[in-house]
């Protein structure tokens, strides 16, 4: 271990919400703890903050009365700059802005001690360019707590393009010993989180741009299918949708725009709207006044009415993903008869197939109803079906039905290329499988983050563990070659991977033979 001794002190320079929350963090780990501001009254305040939040820990039992006590007499609040110098550590949670920051740095080289490491939390801005303008960049690096700091596990740990890997290690021993869950990554815009959560947004607010299904339906699918805690309407609605768009903004624009990041047009209208979401009174849905005064006329997701189940089914094929349905169908007392080659689609008795979301869409084959991917059948109380005009009526009937039968709730949404949850998995694979190639984090730290992050139900290397190598990749595919213009191209590391276990479960090719055709 080379964490930093708990006797020696930790300042955070910024008295905000995320400074005082780091602090807490620090001071509970046993370390004394410094908060500095620029303004000399925020800093005390900052300090009181901390001291009564141990108190009504104290007061839930969560702290004993000593360790609180002792808690309280190391925090301090520093008057300079300079008070600062003996700190082995110093976290700044200021403004983010880049010059701002840059000139604190600076400052604050000129005070501490040379072995000292100099953090930033910025959650947007460029380590490597913050650290530019230093003698010493080699002990500079970003910590990325989340908010609430005290609550939230994850810690990013981010090394910039000269940040030394002894530094960055002993921040994430320390930040570990602090009881968090730290992950290591490189200085790539959005760091883990903001960059591979891009799509969960994104290809929600494409499904609303394509008028498949309103916000929801859409927030009610990835919920109840997906398994995600909110969907993506609600939650930006709660972060803001000036500081989600700005983030979806910052890191396209530093991706040089790519189609993979391009933000949400819709996003972008209520956002110049002043339609913010929950701080303004209105988002994508409405709140407080504004919410009673729609009261008659509530966002409710599409619930289809019921319909009658199908007596009996013949499954063609392997459903990979969603085998679990012949044993969930053969529960509730459908006939199902089993046919291994061909398919894989679920005949229906009027001729009609029910087919698991493949990046195609319905209007393509005579008749054809879509289901959408669910993180656990079984477990799921809504599935979204999508059709097209050409549908008949008797095979969406049906379709309905039989997941009515099954105890869930059904949706039925246009006919999207990929529907809601699949392609959104999809893209969060790929845009792992990218990041993990390029360098910027590990497949385990990535799956770490989002499940500690953002709540993620799964990793999204564990998705495509469960799911199979070419699920993700095929899929993709097909939306690629129907909405055109790259952002659906599947990346070159997730073809990698599954050309990777396509070899290995062929048990491995003789290099003469893996590329005579395809090389011609």
């Amino acid at each position: 271990m080379t964490a930093i001794e708990r006797s020696r002190t930790v300042a955070v320079v910024g008295a905000g919400t995320m400074g005082q929350g780091i602090a807490q963090v620090a001071l509970l780990a046993g370390h004394p703890v410094l908060i500095y501001d620029i303004d000399a009254t925020a800093a005390g305040a900052g300090r009181a903050a901390v001291r009564d939040r141990i108190e009504r820990l104290t007061a839930k039992g969560r702290l004993d009365r000593a360790e609180a006590d002792a808690a309280i007499g190391r925090i301090e609040s520093a008057h300079e700059l300079a008070d600062l110098a003996g700190a082995a550590l110093v976290i700044e949670a200021v403004v983010e802005d880049a010059g701002v920051k840059r000139a604190l740095f600076a400052s604050l080289e000129k005070v501490v001690a040379a072995d000292a490491l100099l953090a930033t939390n910025t959650s947007s801005l460029s380590v490597t360019e913050l650290a530019a303008g230093l003698a010493h960049p080699g002990r500079f690096l970003g910590l990325h707590f989340f908010n609430p700091a005290p609550l939230l596990p994850l810690v990013e740990v981010v090394s910039g393009f000269a940040t030394d890997p002894a530094a960055a290690g002993r921040a994430y021993d320390t930040v570990l010993g602090w009881g968090k869950s730290p992950v290591r990554c490189a200085d790539t815009p959005g760091f883990i989180v903001n960059r591979i959560a891009r799509p969960f947004y994104a290809e929600a607010f494409a499904v609303y741009e394509e008028r498949g299904a309103d916000p929801a339906t859409i927030d009610a699918v990835l919920r109840e299918s997906g398994g995600f805690k909110m969907g993506p309407f609600e939650l930006t609605d709660l972060i803001g949708q000036d500081v989600n768009e700005a983030v979806t903004r910052s890191v396209w624009e530093s991706f040089f725009h790519s189609p993979k990041f391009t933000p949400s047009l819709a996003q972008r209208r209520l956002v110049q709207s002043g339609r913010l979401g929950r701080k303004s009174g209105h988002g994508w849905f409405p709140y407080g006044e504004a919410a009673a005064a729609a009261q008659d006329a509530p966002a409710r997701p599409h619930t289809a009415g019921p319909r009658p189940s199908p007596a009996a089914v013949s499954v063609v094929g392997d459903l990979g993903p969603a085998a679990v349905l012949v044993d969930l169908m053969e529960e509730a007392g459908i006939t199902v008869s089993v046919t291994e080659t061909g398919g894989p689609y679920i005949q229906l008795p009027g001729e009609g197939q029910l087919v698991l979301a493949d990046g195609k869409t319905s209007v393509e084959f005579a008749d054809v109803v879509y289901f959408d991917l669910a993180l656990d059948y079984r477990g799921a109380t809504r599935i979204a079906l999508s059709a097209s005009e050409d549908t008949s009526e008797e095979t969406l009937d049906e379709a309905i039905g039989l997941f009515q039968k099954l105890g869930k709730d059904v949706s039925v949404i246009g006919d999207v290329p990929g529907m809601i949850v699949a392609r959104t998995v999809a893209m969060l694979i790929d845009l792992t499988a990218d990041a993990v190639a390029r360098g910027v984090a590990t497949a385990e730290d990535i799956d770490t983050a989002m499940r500690l992050g953002v709540n993620y139900p799964l990793g999204p290397s564990q998705w495509h563990a469960e799911l199979g190598q070419d699920w993700a990749y095929d899929l993709l595919h097909h939306l690629d070659e129907r909405c055109p213009g790259g952002r659906y191209a599947p990346s070159l590391a997730l073809y990698r991977l599954g050309y990777a276990a396509d070899a290995e479960d062929a048990g491995g090719a003789d290099a003469d033979d893996a590329g005579a055709e395809d090389g011609a």
